[in-house]
């Protein structure tokens, strides 16, 4: 069994590694702002010299992520790379080849409308009725209190006319405002046992990741640095890369809000997903 450390700061197991790559959402970012402590451990990394990677599963393009970043006090200069699955999907739109190529031009965008930036500039036309459409589109649930059972009349509808689903991101649940609730992922999931085709972009996908760092250049060692055992931790021990979980993200409810993560419980969250972090930290701070 491996052994999962708790450390209290990363500081600690910093000199470790070369490279980090750190998630967005409930590592950097939560309830709407940057978290000043991981902000801190992000600015101290930079002048130690060691390359960051921000790869996130949001639909934001990696400009708006970087305007986003600099708005709140974050250098965007500080990463060796961002890169988000919203940058990639709209990439491989844009090329229309493959999957991509017999989708069509016109979409019903399920969900909230906050970020249309995938499209911007591409040959493809929201409309506002299904039977219109020739794909759905998902990024981002609406509201923080909806359920899966929100969008299944729209899903029956897409379902009986044969409709591909795109999602943007491949989260089930996430943390926001001090809450989990719904992610984008848990549609595509209940449309495919419905019986409708999805096509998903983003984390646990570890193509993402090799993708990401191979901008980067040289590497050394890594360190993924995420608030998601699926989406983070997974992946990073696919491709046999260390990791850190942080406790009060995701998965709060069941590690807890202890300044020292409960190792115990971390572990048993662990063996649900065939994959254990090397550390576990309660936030991440410097």
């Amino acid at each position: 069994m491996k052994m999962i450390k708790p450390v209290v700061n990363l500081s600690r197991v910093a000199d470790n590694y070369d490279t980090f790559i750190l998630g967005f959402n409930g590592v950097l970012y939560e309830g709407g702002n940057i978290l000043p402590a991981a902000a801190d451990a992000l600015r101290n990394l930079f002048l130690q010299g060691k390359k960051v990677v921000l790869l996130t599963n949001s639909s934001w393009r990696v400009a708006t992520v970087a305007e986003w970043l600099a708005e709140n006090g974050v250098n965007p200069a500080d990463f060796a790379c961002i890169m988000s699955a919203g940058e990639i999907l709209h990439y491989k739109l844009k090329n229309n080849a493959g999957t991509y190529a017999a989708l069509g031009n016109t979409y019903y965008h399920l969900g909230s409308n906050a970020d249309k930036g995938v499209f911007s500039g591409l040959d493809y036309v929201a409309v506002n009725s299904i039977s219109a459409a020739h794909f759905l589109y998902i990024s981002e649930v609406a509201q923080v209190d909806d359920t899966v059972d929100t969008y299944r009349p729209h899903l029956e509808q897409a379902v009986s006319l044969g409709l591909p689903l795109i999602c943007a991101g491949n989260n089930t649940s996430c943390f926001k405002n001090g809450k989990i609730c719904l992610a984008s992922g848990a549609i595509a999931e209940q449309y495919a046992v419905m019986g409708g085709r999805i096509i998903t972009l983003g984390k646990p996908d570890t193509t993402l990741l090799k993708y990401t760092v191979d901008g980067v250049g040289d590497t050394g060692s890594i360190l993924v640095i995420g608030d998601n055992v699926a989406t983070d931790i997974k992946p990073a021990s696919l491709l046999g890369w260390d990791s850190m979980l942080i406790s009060k993200g995701r998965h709060v409810n069941f590690l807890g809000e202890g300044y020292i993560p409960d190792v115990a419980k971390t572990r048993e969250l662990s063996n649900g997903y065939d994959a254990s972090p090397t550390y576990v930290i309660s936030n991440l701070r410097w």
